[in-house]
């Protein structure tokens, strides 16, 4: 008998939530991410926080700035832990860099980390958004739309 073929599976570590809400996101890209082993071990523990973080392009690299990944809970020294919030370099094609850049430069948008989770490998990546952001009243047309569309849902259920 055939196998039935394995559904990639991906473990969320940490998410922003409040991305969607800030910004219209044009674009998605994912990323690879340089950690160390210690920020692996605490990443798998799923505490990490990427909401107040952001991705910049500063000298031809792509850098993830402020986002917090707390110390590994079972180490007990110091020398083998990391500094939680320091710039982690993310990895990139030079052509996706090239156009994040330009995107960034000319366009005014800014890049959203969405999440950072571990794929079927088992390797660390990050969720970019190539974001635009959204004015108040943007943000109130999104939930008036959201709340129609549940209670339109909440209307059809009823009715049959």
């Amino acid at each position: 008998m055939a196998q039935k073929p394995k559904k990639p599976t991906q473990r969320i570590a940490a998410e922003n939530r409040k991305a969607r809400h800030n910004y219209f996101i044009e674009d998605t890209l994912e990323a690879g991410i340089v950690l160390e082993g210690s920020e692996v071990k605490s990443l798998r523990e799923g505490k990490a926080n990427i909401a107040e973080s952001y991705a910049s392009v500063e000298g031809g690299e792509l850098w993830l700035i402020n986002s917090y990944i707390p110390p590994f809970s079972q180490s007990k020294s110091e020398a083998f832990s990391h500094n939680e919030r320091r710039r982690r370099k993310l990895l990139v094609h030079m052509r996706e860099l090239a156009k994040l850049h330009q995107a960034v430069g000319r366009e005014g948008m800014t890049l959203v980390p969405l999440k950072l989770y571990f794929n079927d490998r088992g390797r660390a990546k990050l969720e970019i958004g190539l974001a635009k952001g959204k004015k108040m009243a943007d943000k109130r047309e999104t939930e008036k739309r959201r709340d129609w569309n549940r209670e339109k849902s909440r209307i059809m259920k009823e009715r049959g």
